[in-house]
């Protein structure tokens, strides 16, 4: 992407040899201003800046791309200098807002003068992203929580992949656009270093935006502000003689150091936290998980000031607003922005600042699917909670009711997923969440079920529970939530007809405990029932199927959602869709009978 790098080649001269203060061999010291590179196409130029800053020898960006090096087509973190990964536009400013959050509000890395944050935050943008919708939840979110020490640079290039940028080169719309969203703004001559130096140094009490006039391609004759030449490198022939051109205009051959930090970041240690004390439910009492994450969240949140919660105005439905009432200091709102939300918390959990938790109803999660997935690939920290999962939320209808998450969550490389049944195991879960690396979800329900588990229960990722077992069990059951306790009124209505069940707890869906699992199918004659509120796609049945396929004599029966639902009681639409407790022992009769 040659011509995205020459559009930005002033703005990043300008940061890192003039604006910026990091130490150039330590790209990741808590104390160095952060830098996002959004329009992460532009990799080249952010490899060369730190090539130019020492921290790369000049060899290695010969390696572009190849498999064999750590310089891929897009930023990913296995370079120390990249936070966030990039290139799915429209993200970076988020993961920006995040850090800067961080910086003013939990690292409180400000003095009295606004300009003097310890560290600063710049994220640049190129004008193609700022179509995403993403890019102005976080304008947003930066103007409501007055980031002032955060700076956009817009890259306004005039030129997309495959046509112009709308605005093409109306500068004075975009201003009018970031003054709404209540930054201050400023456009420049994006090629002009003194007017690019000039606007670093404006100090103000909110986000500034530097919106910089640039070409696309600037200094290659022949390409400089031309279509059809987004990433593609140039000819041999040609490439040798821009080169010898900015060979010919350079002065001065005079390294220019980086300017180190002030060194007032608190050292921080996220390490190891543990809930202070063990639950306190009494095993029968009914609570809903959603509320036991709640009331767990805000423990846990006694046990490190570096816990924090975000939430997308759901807090008194999610119960996270119980943390916000005990660690009101710790508590972003978001509001409905679910994409931005999952972004600043990336941003938030940058080197291991925070442990970030966000709560929001498990449905709304897949409109930020695209931000997980990034977030994955940034090797991120981060914990989702899904409430109101299921056609077990009763009356609100299907717009409300996750029968997608469990599938997106699994598919995420490296992530977690719990899915506990009681407040016990979902104060557990959350424990070990705060403690588990990469992407964890807990999915949460709405209606209050009985504690099934004593409080000194332990509980470890990987690790499912027999909460009901006897010598001559048929059918090993295994639901999850709601679908666990119907299973166990199924049950008793078995027992009844003198039919014995063994009924399977998974805890963690990913990773699943094959090995409990296949002990209990071979113990049951290797039947296994799966029952779930979710629908038959992607969720606990097709987990389960895939832990145990190839096992000879073993064989997998599914119950689950098979339609769009609708709006009803919970008990009657666990009913409609075939998940409650007499299609559970009408299941199991007929895997007995089939036999």
């Amino acid at each position: 992407h040659p011509t995205s790098c020459c559009s930005a080649a002033e703005i990043m001269a300008v940061l890192f040899f003039h604006t910026m203060r990091y130490k150039s061999q330590d790209p990741r010291n808590p104390h160095n201003d952060r830098f996002v590179l959004s329009k992460g196409h532009a990799a080249p130029i952010l490899y060369a800046v730190w090539a130019e800053a020492g921290f790369l020898p000049e060899a290695e960006l010969l390696n572009l791309r190849k498999i064999s090096s750590d310089l891929d087509g897009h930023p990913v973190p296995k370079q120390a200098f990249t936070d966030v990964a990039t290139g799915s536009l429209g993200q970076g400013l988020g993961a920006a807002c995040g850090m800067a959050y961080t910086g003013k509000y939990f690292d409180k890395a400000s003095l009295p003068s606004s300009w003097d944050y310890s560290y600063r935050v710049y994220c640049l943008l190129g004008d193609g992203e700022l179509s995403e919708g993403s890019v102005w939840e976080a304008m947003a979110f930066a103007s409501i929580y007055k980031l002032d020490n955060l700076v956009a640079i817009l890259d306004i290039n005039r030129l997309g992949q495959s046509d112009p940028a709308p605005l093409q080169h109306q500068m004075d719309i975009y201003q009018k656009r970031c003054e709404a969203f209540g930054w201050h703004a400023i456009i420049v001559d994006g090629h002009s270093v003194e007017e690019l130096c000039k606007a670093f140094g404006q100090a103000k009490h909110q986000p500034t935006a530097i919106i910089a006039k640039t070409f696309k391609g600037r200094g290659i004759t022949g390409v400089e502000d031309k279509e059809s030449w987004h990433g593609k490198p140039l000819p041999k022939n040609m490439a040798e003689q821009i080169i010898q051109e900015i060979y010919s205009q350079i002065q001065s051959k005079k390294k220019i150091l980086a300017t180190p930090p002030q060194e007032d970041a608190p050292s921080v240690d996220i390490a190891n936290i543990r809930m202070p004390s063990l639950p306190s439910y009494k095993v029968g009492d009914k609570i809903a998980t959603r509320k036991a994450y709640g009331q767990a969240l805000a423990k846990l949140g006694h046990a490190s000031d570096r816990i924090i919660a975000l939430d997308g105005d759901t807090k008194n439905s999610t119960f996270s607003e119980i943390f916000k009432k005990e660690h009101p200091d710790r508590f972003i709102e978001c509001y409905i922005a679910e994409q931005n939300m999952v972004s600043i918390a990336v941003g938030c959990a940058t080197r291991n600042r925070t442990v970030p938790f966000c709560s929001t109803f498990a449905a709304f999660f897949t409109r930020a699917f695209d931000q997980i997935r990034m977030a994955a690939i940034s090797e991120s920290n981060i914990n989702l909670c899904g409430s109101h999962c299921g056609v077990s939320i009763g009356e609100d209808g299907p717009s409300q009711m996750a029968l997608e998450d469990l599938a997106m969550f699994r598919s995420v490389p490296m992530s977690t997923v719990f899915y506990p049944s009681d407040g016990v195991a979902t104060e557990k879960a959350v424990e070990l969440a705060a403690n588990t690396k990469g992407i964890c979800f807990i999915r949460t329900s709405r209606p209050e079920n009985a504690i099934i588990y004593n409080n000194n229960e332990d509980f470890q990722v990987g690790q499912a529970k027999v909460v009901l077992k006897s010598k001559d069990d048929q059918v090993t059951v295994i639901g999850a939530g709601v679908t666990l306790h119907e299973a166990l009124a199924a049950a008793e209505l078995l027992k009844k007809e003198k039919i014995n069940i063994r009924v399977l707890d998974p805890f963690t869906i990913k990773p699943l405990d094959r090995k409990l699992i296949l002990d209990s199918a071979r113990a049951t004659k290797g039947r296994i029932l799966t029952v779930e509120d979710h629908y038959y796609e992607g969720g606990i049945g097709e987990a389960v199927s895939s832990a145990v396929v190839g096992e000879p004599g073993i064989t997998v029966t599914h119950l689950a959602v098979n339609r769009v639902p609708r709006s009803g009681k919970p008990a009657e639409l666990l009913k409609m869709f075939g998940i409650d407790k007499d299609a559970i022992a009408q299941a199991v009769k007929g895997l007995i009978t089939k036999a």
